[in-house]
């Protein structure tokens, strides 16, 4: 695997969303406001809340960028996909970290920034991936990775991750 094809993959999909779009939104003319202005110590609870989530978020996007990479043979890339079904990590929590570790940094960056804006496209970027994934991407696998994937779906939940972790039967 090579490492341009990772890094690219990386830079123009989670990094556009994470830096380059949430840069944007500042710079269109709301500035960062550090924990949304509150007066100390009300500050603190946005400003390390979004902190937190940030680090969350970025723990999450290595793990399953690293899992791609590594296990899947491929990258997150819709024009560079795994060769296997990753399903190990913390795939086998939830169907789809990789985007909840952005969602996670949107919000963390939201909420540290104190960006509306930030917050809004957050909540955009869900949207559009909860229509996407389930009418483009998961066909997709299912076509690709047929009773393996079936099985892992019926599993493994998309959204909110299973506390006990799903081990295929091998």
């Amino acid at each position: 695997m090579s490492g341009w094809r990772v890094l690219r993959a990386i830079v123009l999909l989670p990094g556009t969303m994470t830096v380059i779009v949430p840069a944007l939104i500042l710079y269109a003319g709301e500035g960062p406001e550090v924990g949304f202005g509150l007066s100390t110590p009300l500050i603190l609870v946005p400003a390390v809340s979004g902190a937190g989530l940030i680090g969350l978020g970025l723990l999450l996007m290595y793990r399953t960028i690293t899992l791609f990479a590594r296990a899947g043979k491929g990258t997150l890339a819709p024009w560079d996909p795994t060769e296997r079904l990753v399903v190990a990590g913390p795939y086998r929590h939830v169907r789809n970290p990789m985007i909840s570790g952005v969602l996670s940094v949107l919000l963390g960056e939201g909420m540290l920034l104190g960006s509306a804006g930030i917050l809004i496209c957050a909540a955009l970027f869900f949207a559009l991936n909860a229509i996407y994934i389930p009418l483009a991407e998961e066909p997709g696998l299912a076509r690709r990775f047929g009773d393996e994937y079936a099985a892992y779906r019926r599993n493994v939940p998309a959204w909110i991750p299973r506390l006990r972790p799903w081990t295929p039967d091998v």
